[in-house]
């Protein structure tokens, strides 16, 4: 069963949520998402849906990391991970203090991008995140080579720590504090 966990209006876009994820039920639409060019980075391209189904079961089953469907206007639009960066992802390649909380998205394709969407986006995701009191900070491991989302993280108030080496990727170790977070989004979002 699906539940919503978080929803977030943008004056501009409208409201945002996120549901928890139902492996099986949304895996042919999350291999429609991440095996689309644009979802490169994912590295996912050549999963099939039993495999999508297979790993966000795994992910569903982990104590340290979980996955959720973001909605637009009710409507499927984004993928949310969350995640204790002690215990995944940066084992050994981040000193993890209490109050981390590791974070990955990734937007549907669309026909017809929305200027603005994939920040307000990654708005309501960080907003999401900061509305548990015990994240103090959330911490991400883009590929170094996707400009893009480090354009975006630093919206939102990241800063790069800096790069680093995980097995399938060279990554740019950023940070972004509750503080940072609202500094850099002017108070569009309640503290």
């Amino acid at each position: 069963m699906t539940e919503v966990v978080h929803r977030r209006v943008d004056e501009r876009l409208g409201e945002f949520a996120l549901r928890t994820l139902d492996p099986d039920a949304d895996a042919p639409l999350l291999h429609r998402w991440v095996t689309h060019p644009k979802a490169a980075f994912w590295l996912m391209q050549d999963a099939d849906v039993a495999r999508v189904a297979e790993e966000y079961r795994r992910i569903a089953a982990h104590p340290h990391h979980d996955a959720f469907l973001g909605l637009h206007e009710g409507r499927p639009a984004f993928l949310a991970e969350r995640y204790d960066p002690a215990h995944v992802e940066l084992v050994g390649l981040h000193d993890a203090a209490d109050g981390d909380v590791g974070m990955h998205f990734l937007c549907a394709p669309a026909d017809a991008p929305v200027h603005g969407f994939t920040l307000a986006v990654i708005t309501t995701v960080m907003a999401w995140l900061f509305a548990d009191p015990a994240t103090r900070r959330v911490v991400v491991e883009p590929d170094v080579r996707n400009t893009a989302v480090h354009a975006l993280n630093a919206a939102v108030g990241f800063t790069v720590v800096g790069p680093i080496r995980k097995p399938e990727k060279d990554a740019l170790l950023s940070v972004c504090t509750r503080d940072q977070f609202h500094a850099a989004t002017r108070g569009d979002v309640p503290a």
